[in-house]
């Protein structure tokens, strides 16, 4: 902005003009107007600045780009719910074991350690559900498939026992029971199968 310098008024200019400002007054008076301008637009780009537009509030993404890909998860609420039933299960049976729920990823998404279950339970009950989750298949079958790739035991996080059960959606896993603690892996399984039973009520 070009500033405009002070001028000096001379005699004539402090005369009346025919419309009753003198060349002064009439400077100042445009100085001012155009400091007051100035200052509205300036608040006029800060306000429509800092004022989210539709457009970069709302983001959307386009579901078919083919660069995207869509996925199922179990919510907290469910996971919770198998969880709570494969205790319920074990405890008629009088049995103490902790259970694992993972995601589709192998993350763990409700871990929870039954009354009196070992040590050990809660980590082989993590492992458990990994391992049929990555494979979509009860670890029981998995421990079965070790007689012809025995190295598959050797992968990180994987535990080849009995009692982990996945939970598919249209043939796909979308999360996997883990349980341990009971003197077999059958027991395991069985109160893991319980655990994905009840997310079917």
């Amino acid at each position: 902005m070009n500033v405009t310098p002070p001028v000096t008024p001379t005699p004539s200019s402090s005369a009346p003009t025919g419309r009753g400002f003198s060349l002064r007054a009439r400077v100042l008076t445009g100085a001012v107007a155009v400091a007051a301008l100035g200052a509205g637009t300036f608040g006029a780009v800060s306000a429509s600045a800092s004022a989210p537009t539709s457009s970069a509030a709302a983001v959307s993404a386009d579901t078919a780009d083919r660069n995207l890909r869509q996925s199922t998860h179990l919510t907290v609420a469910a996971a919770t719910k198998a969880a709570q039933a494969v205790l319920d299960a074990a405890r008629k049976e009088n049995q103490r074991v902790s259970v694992a729920v993972v995601d589709r990823d192998g993350t763990t998404i409700v871990s929870l350690r039954g009354d009196g279950a070992g040590p050990q339970a809660a980590a082989s009950a993590e492992r458990k559900a990994y391992t049929a989750v990555s494979w979509n298949a009860p670890t029981s079958e998995l421990v079965e498939r070790l007689d012809g790739a025995p190295t598959l035991k050797d992968i990180p996080g994987t535990l080849f026992l009995a009692g982990g059960a996945p939970v598919r959606a249209e043939g796909a896993p979308v999360a996997a029971v883990g349980v341990a603690g009971a003197p077999s892996g059958d027991l395991d399984e069985r109160f893991a199968r319980a655990g994905v039973a009840a997310l079917t009520r």
